[in-house]
């Protein structure tokens, strides 16, 4: 009995805070139903009626990220006026976009359109909120659509494998996708990297095992859970744009933000992986990610 006690007291404590996550992301579709059916609201989830209860749920967010991780977002006066393209390093759990999400609305009123992998519209009793935060699936056709109407579009090249398989060596897993920098010609916007400082201290995978590697590329389903949610240190930094040239390839814009030519002079190094240099202590560590809540100077 007390084998078995301590046994699920640790799992809870590995696993209560990615859990209670999942219970609020829930919890705030519910609520949108409620306010969808008492207010007899039929208009597109991405119009400006949402407004209100858009604000709502990114105040909420916005909260829980100043309260459990201390958050912060810099560089916002990077991002353009116009549309663009931002390009992020994928976390275990991608909860820092989330906050850089909310806050993003709430300082800006501008909604950032989000592609996510095709198992996120499979889980059941999301749509709704899916649709009023602005999560595509990231089809060509949708990305121009989006980048058209004038809204940032965001994306992980590394996606869901880079979740599950990235560590605390911050290892950028995009494989040849180069699929953003097609979409980004041909929409003639500029691309903007962005990462958040401790997104993998905050919340990790177990370490990668054969089996669950095949297994995820057999089926693109992430069948390993997420553990983790201390309340390390979170801040997002948003990098200078890589601006659009009518002269380049996708292949050669892909360079670019590998060799990181506009950022920082950065000369030889990855746009993102530049800002991980920057900001990240590699291999991460809990224990300085967590010193950093007290550390009240911009590293």
């Amino acid at each position: 009995v007390i084998i078995a006690s301590l046994t699920i007291s640790a799992i809870l404590v590995f696993f209560i805070v990615p859990l209670t996550i999942v219970f609020f992301i829930y919890l705030t579709n519910i609520l949108l139903l409620i306010y969808q059916r008492n207010n007899e609201v039929k208009a597109d989830p991405l119009s400006d009626v949402w407004d209100s209860v858009r604000k709502t749920i990114a105040s909420f967010w916005d909260i829980y990220a100043r309260i459990w991780h201390g958050y912060e977002l810099h560089g916002v006066e990077n991002l353009p006026e116009g549309p663009g393209i931002l390009v992020y390093y994928h976390g275990a759990i991608p909860i820092d976009f989330l906050y850089f999400l909310s806050r993003l609305f709430l300082w800006k009123k501008r909604l950032c359109l989000s592609v996510a992998d095709h198992f996120v519209f499979r889980l059941p009793g999301l749509k709704l909120l899916l649709g009023v935060t602005g999560v595509i699936p990231g089809t060509r056709e949708e990305c121009l659509v989006a980048l058209k109407n004038g809204y940032l579009v965001s994306i992980s090249p590394g996606g869901v494998r880079e979740a599950l398989f990235s560590d605390e060596s911050y290892q950028l897993m995009w494989g040849n996708r180069k699929g953003f920098a097609q979409v980004a010609l041909e929409a003639k916007v500029p691309i903007i990297p962005m990462y958040t400082q401790n997104v993998r201290e905050g919340y990790r995978m177990f370490k990668e095992r054969r089996f669950f590697r095949q297994l995820y590329e057999s089926t693109r389903l992430p069948f390993t859970p997420p553990y983790g949610g201390l309340p390390v240190k979170f801040r997002t930094y948003i990098g200078k744009p890589i601006p659009y040239d009518p002269n380049i390839t996708a292949e050669e814009l892909v360079e670019k933000v590998c060799k990181g030519k506009f950022l920082f002079s950065f000369q030889t190094k990855t746009a993102v992986q530049a800002l991980i240099s920057k900001h990240q202590t590699i291999p991460g560590s809990i224990w300085k990610a967590l010193l950093e809540r007290f550390d009240k100077r911009r590293k």
